[in-house]
């Protein structure tokens, strides 16, 4: 049986990447989290604020060493599925990669052993500030690996000579056309993940009754910053779809679904793509309204997928519906953020069962946004690797097979599995234990060498003063 390289490479490097996405944009909303609790307890003394960031800090550790893992595996794809493009891209991928290394890893590790080790042995100013520097070591990262890959999507500042792309401008490359608003769709949606998963975790502590107080503080900050920012990822993603739509309007098509490039394009809410007969089947949609969203005007036109070739068209099914469960997810969000600013009146925000469960379960809605939102971005490039200038198949490592593709994959599956259960378990521990009823001494603070295991050892300390008592 013939197995294609290129297909079952790019199934292998997609699921990757999904796994290792979930953890930063996670670790990124909840390092500035960790940052302000450190920051609210350095001004005012109160215990509740030190109580939370201590806990938060121990699943920021698990989180962040779930996330290095996942993510070195990437780095060594780059060699052995996709050979022709880091030939070809060196010149430019090299340096973006080494200063991310560089400029955030470095800080974001150094940083975070005094994070993690440091509390009650160095300073509280010492320690905020090693919180800060954590906080802005993830965006320091988010930037370099977001301007690559916005490099990708609209590549400029480069040009092709004999195979390998060759930099002519460092500004241009750096700062392209989709560069401000996918980093700052990517920024906001870190805050409303890292949000969402504090707002469920306080609903569920305060349901079962455990250091009300404390999570009663973190559940009101959570809702407050869910109501701003919720609504404002509604119009930066907008913004970001119309500046798609000028530098990529195949994808658009694609999301849109859309085969023939017309006036009064009609938001479809179900359809059933068919790309090889070029038409939707049981298409249910909104009139004009697509054209209204994408050009601001009802009559504005819109691309149709037919204006390329067919080879040159993403898998238009599964552009179409990843763009709507993250789209739905945005609107759940956005409608729970309003629900909880209704329901403030009288306190009744953390008293009433039906919305605490709700936050619960919508603990899971941001990742499901991301993971649709990350899909849509890299299924909708399909066919190119570089956007208009190096495809797929060209990037591809020439001695590839199938079959070794496929071991791989089957052992990547089997590995990051592992690698998810461990996660788990150590997250539904520090879950489940709780927050620190008093400050540690010297004395019960465990020095360690891995993130895992400073939550670990926070967690021995604190099953040892509850049985012992």
């Amino acid at each position: 049986m013939e197995l294609d390289p290129v297909l079952l490479s790019r199934i292998q490097f997609a699921f990757v990447v999904s796994f290792h996405a979930i953890f930063p944009v996670f670790t990124i909303g909840l390092a500035s989290y960790v940052a302000v609790l450190h920051g609210l307890f350095y001004k005012t003394g109160n215990p509740a604020w030190d109580r939370l960031a201590a806990f938060w800090v121990k699943v920021f550790a698990v989180v962040f060493g779930m996330g290095v893992v996942s993510g070195i595996v990437m780095a060594f794809q780059f060699g052995t599925n996709w050979s022709n493009f880091s030939q070809a891209t060196s010149n430019f991928l090299g340096p973006m990669l080494s200063y991310e290394v560089v400029t955030a890893f470095f800080l974001e590790a150094g940083f975070l052993g005094v994070l993690l080790f440091g509390r009650g042995k160095v300073p509280e100013g010492v320690h905020l500030f090693a919180a800060i520097m954590v906080a802005v070591g993830t965006f320091i990262s988010a930037f370099w690996i977001l301007s690559t890959n916005s490099w990708m999507q609209t590549p400029a500042g480069v040009e092709l000579v004999d195979g390998r792309f060759h930099v002519t401008s460092w500004a241009e490359a750096m700062f392209t056309a989709s560069f401000p608003y996918r980093f700052t769709h990517m920024a906001l949606a870190s805050f409303l993940t890292g949000g969402f998963v504090v707002a469920g975790v306080s609903a569920w502590y305060l349901l079962i009754g455990r250091d009300v107080e404390a999570n009663r503080k973190a559940l009101s900050m959570c809702m407050w910053l869910l109501l701003v920012l919720a609504p404002v990822q509604a119009v930066v993603g907008d913004a970001h779809g119309l500046n798609t739509l000028e530098h990529q309007p195949t994808k658009v098509a694609a999301m849109e679904a859309n085969w023939e490039t017309q006036s009064g394009v009609p938001l479809l809410l179900f359809a059933w793509p068919d790309k090889e007969a070029q038409e939707n089947h049981f298409e249910i949609g909104i009139p004009r309204l697509a054209s209204l969203i994408l050009t601001h005007d009802l009559d504005g036109e819109v691309p149709g997928l037919k204006a390329v070739p067919k080879e040159e068209q993403p898998p238009v099914w599964f552009v179409f519906w990843s763009f709507r469960a993250m789209v739905a997810m945005g609107m759940l969000m956005i409608a729970v953020a309003f629900v909880g600013l209704w329901l403030r009146r009288g306190g009744r925000l953390y008293r009433s069962r039906p919305f605490l469960q709700t936050l619960r379960l919508m603990s899971v809605a941001p990742f499901v946004a991301v993971l649709g939102g990350w899909f849509v971005t890299e299924a909708g490039r399909a066919p190119w690797l570089v956007y208009g200038m190096m495809t797929q198949a060209e990037a591809v490592t020439p001695s590839l097979s199938g079959w070794m593709v496929l071991a791989t994959l089957i052992g990547y599956v089997l590995v990051y599995a592992v690698v998810f259960l461990t996660g788990g378990y150590y997250l539904t521990r520090v879950v489940r234990q709780g927050m620190l009823a008093e400050e540690p001494h010297d004395d019960e603070v465990e020095t360690a060498k891995r993130p895992l295991s400073a939550a670990h050892a926070t967690l021995e300390a604190d099953a040892g003063r509850q049985f012992g008592s």
